[in-house]
């Protein structure tokens, strides 16, 4: 009884241990998808994480802004501004600083220095950024954050 085999150019060697076209491509596919439903988490995460920076580092100058107050008396005035806090200005005499250790910690996340507006709109002395847009108001990441 004779048998009937594969063409010899249908049959797979047992040796061959590449992937073939459509197994790569149910990879792709697969990491395609994943990729769009990640992705877009990451982002958002990425962004809140920027918010909650620049929260955290404005209570961090407001702290310093109140240390500056007990030695010298008052806030540092409009002219002098954050850089009050660093280095000591020629008008403050019971100056015990520098109040923060580095310069910059008064830039915001998004690379822009933090306001600061003496008086405030919203207490003895406002320090505040506008987030990733860079003018007031804004939602998200956009919006204005500040020690309010």
């Amino acid at each position: 009884m004779k048998t009937f085999s594969r063409p010899q150019w249908l049959q797979r060697r047992r040796d061959d241990g590449g992937f073939t076209l459509l197994e790569m491509l149910v990879v792709l596919a697969i990491m395609g998808l994943l990729a769009a439903i990640i992705a877009p988490q990451v982002l958002k995460y990425l962004g809140t994480s920027r918010t909650q920076t620049a929260k955290v580092q404005i209570q961090n100058v407001d702290a310093a802004l109140q240390l500056f107050r007990l030695d010298v008396g008052r806030f540092p005035t409009q002219e002098e501004g954050l850089n009050a806090l660093v280095t000591a200005p020629a008008t403050a005499p019971g100056w015990n600083g520098p109040y923060l250790q580095k310069a910059a910690a008064l830039n915001d996340p998004w690379g822009t220095p933090y306001l600061y507006r003496i008086p405030g709109k919203h207490g003895e002395a406002d320090v505040y950024s506008l987030g990733s847009d860079k003018a007031e108001g804004g939602t998200g990441e956009a919006a204005d954050v500040g020690n309010w």
